[in-house]
């Protein structure tokens, strides 16, 4: 099929790429620059020239294609106002998104996170947080996941805290930034909490494997390790960059601090065996080896 995608150029969104053009679709990208306009065409997708807010490209771009998978966000974190306003985008992206497939029953994928379930790993059936600094996304994926009232075969691929690849990405790839910048690899509280992790790689299998087969409405947990304790991430991060490894305040992180500081595993259980999905490639800390000081 014709799969337009958002963020196709990311970490994430060019494995999902390579892995769509190997299983025989045709990909059409989302480009907000010439670089990523370059990247794209040299990976073999076509290219489409806009940015997430460019609502009437992103309305052209779903209604050319077969199925749409949507990755992109601002990624800006800095502080709790730009992180609204990325939330606030990517909500505006969703909604044209789906309007556009009303009634085609073509599928729509979206990014989303897998949530935290006090005292246990959480699982496909649990809600996404209706509070904290990230509910607005959550709110906006529930509203595409009721798309499936209106013809669109809507999902979500729900990412853990970290989606590596060669060491880098996610929160672990935060914690390496947080390292270099301060001089220390720290962590939040007593480093206890655990963040389940994926291979960039084997997210990609899933999202096409969405794309592909779920049902519409459906949610899916793209979790390869249950849940790493942050202090055993930072040790490996410490050691990879020869800084000292220590706990720091969890203001130290900024708007993500309180979920810096949440243990959070998750599972991923019935994906696997609903989807026949199975991760391949190393888990977090055995990746986390490829840091470079």
């Amino acid at each position: 099929m014709r799969v337009f995608i958002t963020g196709g150029t990311g970490l994430i969104g060019s494995a999902v790429v390579a892995e769509l053009l190997a299983a025989g679709h045709a990909v059409t990208a989302l480009a907000r620059s010439e670089t990523s306009a370059a990247g794209g065409q040299a990976a073999g997708a076509d290219v489409l020239r806009g940015g997430l807010t460019d609502l009437d490209v992103l309305r052209t771009g779903a209604e050319q294609a077969d199925g749409v998978i949507h990755l992109a966000f601002s990624n800006d974190f800095s502080s709790p106002e730009a992180l609204a306003q990325g939330i606030a985008e990517e909500a505006a992206a969703l909604a044209t998104l789906g309007d556009a497939l009303v009634g085609t029953n073509r599928p729509l994928v979206t990014a989303s996170g897998t949530p935290h379930a006090p005292g246990r790993a959480s699982t496909e059936e649990d809600p996404l947080p209706t509070v904290g600094p990230v509910a607005g996304r959550g709110q906006s994926v529930t509203r595409v996941l009721e798309l499936a009232s209106r013809g669109v075969r809507s999902s979500a691929v729900r990412l853990p805290r970290t989606v590596h690849n060669q060491g880098r990405g996610g929160f672990a790839g935060l914690l390496t930034d947080i390292a270099r910048r301060t001089g220390v690899s720290g962590y939040p509280g007593d480093g206890a909490q655990r963040w389940p992790a994926v291979h960039a790689l084997d997210a990609a299998v899933l999202f096409r494997l969405a794309l592909e087969q779920a049902p519409a409405g459906s949610s899916w947990h793209a979790v390869a390790d249950e849940g790493d304790a942050v202090r055993d991430i930072a040790a490996v991060i410490g050691r990879r960059l020869d800084l000292p490894v220590k706990s720091v305040p969890t203001e130290s992180f900024g708007p993500l601090g309180p979920i810096f500081a949440t243990d959070q595993p998750a599972s991923g259980a019935h994906t696997r065996a609903a989807l026949g999905w199975e991760p391949t490639h190393p888990g977090l800390l055995d990746d986390l080896e490829n840091i470079e000081a």
